[in-house]
């Protein structure tokens, strides 16, 4: 959890001692051990078992936020694409959590960028 609340800025709220969840402001981020979900379904989750989906954090500096991380995990921190201005005007980098997700984090740098972010639907908070 400690890698999302530097990604994200909220504090973890460990439910139980192996459930926690953080509240933003444009959404709710859980995290839980596999043995606390086995009940719901036959099929639980296992860590980078994921190769179809990218979690995206919407951020103000990403360059910023890219070098904090750093600090704070050094070789530790997965870097899939270091910070690059994407075609579409984004400033983005892509990360693997410590459980192998792939995490964009992007911030909108280009005219056309910060209008489609603008655009889209629900607007964030």
């Amino acid at each position: 959890m400690r890698f999302y609340e530097a990604v994200t800025g909220a504090t973890a709220r460990w439910l139980t001692d192996d459930f926690a969840e953080m509240v933003t402001p444009s959404a709710t981020f859980a995290l839980s051990h596999p043995r606390r979900v086995a009940f719901v379904s036959e099929s639980t989750p296992r860590a980078a078992a994921n190769d179809s989906a990218i979690v995206e954090f919407l951020v103000d500096d990403v360059d910023d936020l890219f070098t904090r991380l750093q600090s704070e995990f050094g070789d530790g921190l997965v870097v899939v694409q270091p910070p690059t201005m994407m075609p579409w005007g984004n400033q983005s980098v892509l990360l693997r959590d410590p459980d192998g997700a792939l995490i964009n984090l992007y911030t909108p740098v280009t005219p056309q960028a910060l209008q489609l972010q603008e655009q889209r639907q629900p607007q964030m908070l």
